[in-house]
């Protein structure tokens, strides 16, 4: 029985919408999987004196940890990195609604050059759990290309997370190595990808 209602609660906060919550009922419980995100990145590195990303497996359970219980809004995060990969900071750069979030270049930049990073992995959430990449995805990590690359500043990933699980733009070998434009500092509208999942693919871990 007891077992019963831990798996019956467990859906509940993967599909919210299914128990009808009103307003309030479902900040509350946004709110818990973002606490039960955060518990699980302190499971995983509380034996751990610093966080080192230095593979797309590794990013991806990270960036999870962190944004998997995202069901009602759509979050922008960067990972700041040193030259080892050491994780030096990481910071959410944009919130919006469930279908879209707006990511400002020029802040990021700022935070970058603050703190003297050397790399940067993006990330973000698509709150009705795909993990394909949008055209939109794709076109912002060849705008932080264009605006890091002349900078010696590498983007060494971009990290989508869906529900439980997360795709690697390096893992699948779609990361832009190469600026094609001038850089671009104008606001990007980031939305969620429509394209139906696909389901059998497999993932491979990509070192940086």
């Amino acid at each position: 029985m007891c077992s019963f209602i831990v798996s019956v609660g467990w859906i509940v906060l993967e599909h919210p919408h299914i128990m009808e919550p009103n307003e309030k009922q479902l900040e509350k419980i946004g709110l818990l999987n973002e606490f039960i995100a955060s518990y699980n990145l302190l499971k995983i590195y509380e034996s751990e004196k610093k966080i080192t990303l230095n593979s797309s497996t590794v990013s991806g359970q990270y960036f999870l940890a962190l944004l998997g219980g995202m069901k009602d809004k759509e979050r922008f995060m960067v990972a700041f990195l040193d030259n080892g990969n050491n994780l030096i900071e990481t910071k959410t750069m944009s919130e919006g609604s469930v279908g879209q979030a707006v990511v400002y270049p020029r802040e990021v930049l700022k935070y970058a050059i603050a703190c003297d990073c050397r790399a940067i992995i993006l990330a973000h959430n698509h709150p009705g759990g795909s993990t394909n990449f949008s055209p939109e995805d794709k076109a912002l990590t060849q705008r932080f290309v264009d605006i890091f690359h002349p900078l010696e500043i590498k983007v060494l990933d971009h990290i989508v997370v869906g529900g439980t699980r997360y795709s690697s733009m390096a893992e699948q070998g779609e990361i832009p190595h190469q600026c094609v434009s001038k850089a671009n500092y104008e606001v990007i509208a980031l939305s969620e990808s429509a394209v139906e999942e696909n389901q059998d693919s497999c993932q491979y871990t990509h070192s940086f």
